[in-house]
């Protein structure tokens, strides 16, 4: 149905709101991406309070299952509706998902918040390129791609620093409230600014189908890994939820092989390269982010360190990080795939020889007990939370005259406890070892392609014709 209102093409919009536009769009993709990385340091705290170790990393899996669904969802609607309300739709609910995190009194609530903030987040970045894409024409439009790269770069650099510096001092509902004077900021510049644009041809169809089966088996899956901390593979919570969601990702196949436009297009897995480079994608990031999640709450738990602290020690990790995504262009990384190589000699140091490296390059700020060990028994540290003050809840919970024949013994308790948190921290770095492996088997069957010349426009069809158009209307 022809729109009421009538149309002018996109690049009539005045240059400066055009740069008011992007920066609030960067602005809230930066927050969308800092709430990857933040939690990190305020999570051991988190979960002090909130009492739920057993449910500890769906903190971040929840945000992250819910973005990654719904962004190729998000995607559609903004061609079906235009950017500005679902962007408006998306920053709302990202905002209420923030305040309610801020807000939870239980550890379930929590990631069933975050899991709502993540479903406002995900419409952040497929709907910020396109944004971009509608403002700018192919000359400009690079430029402000490169953008959303760097605003991942430096909130995951800054996350983890900033997360603690929060939770030391003003508390870690703080974490989560910082957004909401920021993203309203974000809500009123594109309320303001943005009209309402949306792309002309024909009507994409959105797969409703899809995503509710990608959802359907990825829980599942989830569940059965995070309920491995304390059953046996063959208990159906695990291996039953497992097959289960493995069942439904065949039909997922299936169904979005048969669908002319698949929120997963599954022809593009034909492409050799294709294939490679997400497992290999796959696996480098399951190995960056295993110790993200783990390594603050071992610095604060048996390291002693604070929030804080913890924060920086981690830069040791991602500052490297972004500069191999930085060099990641130059010939000599394209050849070797170093950056694969970096990462794997990288947790290998971490996991075997921080004990002769300087603390400021082994084991990316490992004190030398988590190599010591490395390969000691321990007792399951699933449940185990707040062992800085393992020692005084000990004596505590005693009988007071049981107490003074107690004291001796809370040492080594103790340190038994510590022994048992390191060597599951460790082991968050044998399975990195594996997958950066992976990665790099994977990386090695990649060959060069040189790229095609672009072909040329003919000039009886210019480019505005094919452009976004502008769509105006009262009160937008």
């Amino acid at each position: 149905m022809a729109s009421p209102f009538p149309t002018a093409p996109a690049a009539t919009i005045d240059p400066r709101v055009r740069i008011r536009i992007v920066i609030a769009v960067m602005l809230g993709l930066f927050l969308a991406a800092l709430d990857q990385t933040i939690v990190g340091t305020a999570l051991p705290r988190i979960v002090t309070e909130l009492r739920g170790n057993d449910i500890y990393t769906w903190a971040f899996t929840a945000y992250l299952l819910t973005a990654t669904i719904s962004g190729p969802i998000y995607g559609k609607l903004s061609d079906l509706f235009g950017r500005r309300p679902v962007l408006l739709f998306a920053v709302s609910v990202f905002l209420v998902g923030s305040a309610l995190s801020g807000l939870s009194r239980e550890m379930w609530q929590l990631v069933a918040f975050r899991g709502l903030q993540g479903l406002g987040a995900g419409a952040l970045f497929p709907v910020a390129l396109a944004v971009i894409g509608d403002l700018f024409d192919a000359a400009e439009r690079g430029k402000y791609q490169g953008f959303v790269g760097a605003v991942f770069g430096l909130s995951s650099l800054v996350g983890p620093a900033i997360g603690g510096i929060i939770t030391d001092t003003v508390g870690w509902q703080w974490v989560f409230f910082v957004n909401l004077p920021i993203g309203a900021v974000v809500f009123a510049v594109i309320w303001r600014s943005l009209p309402r644009i949306r792309p002309s041809g024909a009507r994409p169809r959105v797969d409703y189908r899809g995503a509710s089966l990608l959802v359907a088996a990825l829980v599942p899956i989830l569940i059965g890994l995070t309920n491995k901390q304390s059953a046996d593979w063959s208990d159906p919570s695990v291996g039953g939820l497992i097959a289960a969601g493995l069942a439904i990702s065949a039909i997922f196949v299936w169904v979005e092989a048969r669908t002319s436009e698949p929120i997963v297009p599954v022809d593009l897995f034909r492409d050799r390269a294709f294939t490679i480079s997400v497992i290999a994608m796959f696996m480098a990031s399951a190995a960056f982010f295993a110790p993200i999640v783990f390594l603050p709450r071992w610095f604060q738990v048996v390291g002693g360190a604070s929030a804080t602290q913890s924060g920086y020690q981690i830069l040791a990790l991602l500052a490297p990080q972004r500069i191999g995504t930085a060099t990641s262009s130059l010939t000599l990384f394209q050849q070797i795939g170093g950056s694969v190589g970096l990462a794997f000699a990288g947790t290998v140091f971490a996991s075997r020889m921080a004990e002769e490296l300087p603390r400021q390059l082994a084991g990316i700020g490992l004190p030398r007990q988590l190599v010591e060990t490395f390969g000691a028994s321990g007792g399951a540290t699933s449940r185990l939370v707040g062992t800085g003050d393992l020692g005084q809840a000990i004596l505590a919970g005693a009988p007071a005259g049981a107490r003074e024949q107690l004291a001796p013994f809370v040492p080594d308790i103790v340190a038994a406890v510590h022994r048992a948190f390191s060597l599951a921290t460790a082991s968050t770095f044998v399975f990195g070892i594996g997958a950066a492996v992976i990665a790099a088997v994977m990386v090695a069957f990649l060959r060069e392609r040189p790229m095609r010349a672009p072909a040329a426009l003919p000039s009886e069809e210019p480019e505005a014709d094919s452009r976004p158009r502008l769509v105006t209307s009262p009160g937008e």
